[in-house]
C-alpha cells in the first residue's frame, strides 16, 4: 500500500569482502518525488575465519554452499537483529537484503547471493524483502547491475554514477534509457596484492603509487575480451581469479608495481568507458578514498568533475538503494531496469519474507 513515508534497513555485503553495511533509511515520497535520509549506519566486519570461508566458498560443492548459505543467514540475522537493538530502531516497514554474492555466471542462467534464506524474517521477526538478482537472470538478465534505477530516483543531478568497490561499475541516461554496466575490478584486486604486503587495503593508494608502471603487463590487461563486449555486461569474481589474477602473477615484479600498474589499468578503462567526457561524475565505495586512483582517472578524464559526497553516502550508497529496491518491490513497481541488465523487461525483483 502507497504512503509518504517508509521506514526501512538496507543490508548489503559486496566483493571486496568489508564486512556488511547497514543503513537505517526513511524514505519520503511526495508528488513522485522521493527523498531520503541515512538516520543510522555501520559497517560490521567480517571475523577472519567468516573472510576465509567467504573468499573460498566460489571452489565450494552444492553440499558446502547449503551449508554456508544456512551459516550466513544466520549470521546476518544475528548483525541485523543486533543493530536493530543498539540503534533502538521502531515499527520498520521492511529490512531489504542483498545477501553476499558467491558466485555469479549469468551466462549460465545462473547467480547465487547467500544469507537469502525465507526463515531470516522469522530469525529477526521483521518483514525482509531479499534476494533482487535471481529473476533477472530467469529472464535472461545479467543480475547485475541493480543500482541504476536508484541513481535514476536518488542522484539523478549527475551525469555519471560510479561506484568503486570490489568491481567498478557507471550508470548514466542514453536516449532517455538508463544504461549501466560493470567496467572493471578494483578492490578485489587491489585488495589481494595489498594483503600480500600484510595490509587489508591500499591506504589512499600509497603503495600503488610508490611503484612504477609495467607497460606490457598494462597493455595485456587493457586488451581482455571483456573490455571489447557490448553492454549489458557484469563481472563476478570468477573474472578476477580466473583471468585478472593469473595475467598479473605471469609477471615476476614487485607487488608495488602490480598495484601501480593495476591502477592505472582501472583508471584507463573507466575513461574508456564513458561516452562523454565531460560533465560530472559522482563517486562512491571505498575506491574513493584512494586519491591516486582518483588523481588517475582525473588525468585521463581532464574536464570531468568529480564529486565526492559525504562519507555516510559513499560509503553506504548501495545499502541505500537496496533499501529502496525493497520499498518498491512492496509496491509493486519496477526495480529493476531491463536496459541495463540485458533482461526480456522491465520487473519488480525480490521476495518478500513475512514472519510466521
Amino acid at each position: 500500500m502507497f504512503k509518504e513515508k517508509y521506514n526501512t534497513i538496507g543490508v548489503m555485503s559486496g566483493t571486496s569482502l568489508d564486512g556488511v553495511d547497514l543503513a537505517h533509511v526513511v524514505f519520503t515520497v511526495k508528488n513522485n518525488k522521493w527523498e531520503f535520509e541515512i538516520l543510522e549506519s555501520e559497517t560490521i566486519p567480517y571475523t577472519p575465519d567468516w573472510l576465509n570461508k567467504l573468499k573460498k566458498a566460489i571452489d565450494f560443492s552444492e553440499t558446502q554452499l547449503k551449508k554456508i548459505n544456512q551459516d550466513y543467514t544466520q549470521l546476518l540475522a544475528t548483525i541485523i537483529s543486533n543493530f536493530i537493538k543498539k540503534k533502538d530502531i521502531k515499527n520498520l516497514d521492511a529490512v531489504c537484503s542483498h545477501g553476499h554474492t558467491i558466485l555469479h555466471q549469468p551466462q549460465n542462467g545462473f547467480t547465487l547471493q547467500i544469507g537469502n534464506l525465507s526463515e531470516i524474517a522469522n530469525l529477526i521477526n521483521q518483514t525482509v524483502v531479499c534476494d533482487f538478482r535471481v529473476q533477472d537472470v530467469h529472464l535472461g538478465g545479467q543480475g547485475a547491475p541493480l543500482v541504476p534505477i536508484g541513481d535514476r530516483i536518488l542522484f539523478s543531478e549527475y551525469d555519471y554514477c560510479m561506484n568503486l568497490g570490489g568491481f567498478s561499475n557507471v550508470s548514466f541516461e542514453q536516449n532517455n534509457k538508463r544504461i549501466a554496466f560493470d567496467i572493471s575490478a578494483v578492490n578485489t584486486v587491489l585488495n589481494f596484492y595489498a594483503n600480500q604486503l600484510g595490509f587489508d587495503y591500499d591506504d589512499k593508494g600509497s603503495i600503488s603509487r610508490s611503484g612504477i608502471c609495467n607497460y606490457d603487463l598494462l597493455q595485456e590487461l587493457n586488451a581482455l575480451d571483456f573490455y571489447q563486449k557490448k553492454y549489458p555486461k557484469s563481472l563476478g569474481f570468477e573474472f578476477v581469479k580466473d583471468t585478472i589474477l593469473p595475467l598479473i602473477e605471469s609477471y615476476v615484479i614487485p607487488i608495488e608495481d602490480k598495484l601501480h600498474t593495476f591502477t592505472e589499468h582501472v583508471a584507463l578503462q573507466i575513461a574508456l568507458a564513458l561516452p562523454n567526457k565531460k560533465g560530472s561524475v559522482f563517486i562512491t565505495g571505498g575506491g574513493a578514498y584512494n586519491d591516486f586512483l582518483i588523481e588517475r582517472i582525473q588525468y585521463h578524464l581532464p574536464e570531468m568533475k568529480m564529486i565526492i559526497p559525504s562519507a555516510k553516502i559513499l560509503e553506504f550508497k548501495e545499502a541505500l538503494i537496496f533499501a529502496l529496491l525493497g520499498v518498491l518491490k512492496l509496491l509493486g513497481e519496477i526495480n529493476v531496469l531491463s536496459s541495463v541488465t540485458g533482461a526480456k523487461t522491465d520487473h519488480s525483483s525480490g521476495m518478500i519474507y513475512s514472519p510466521k
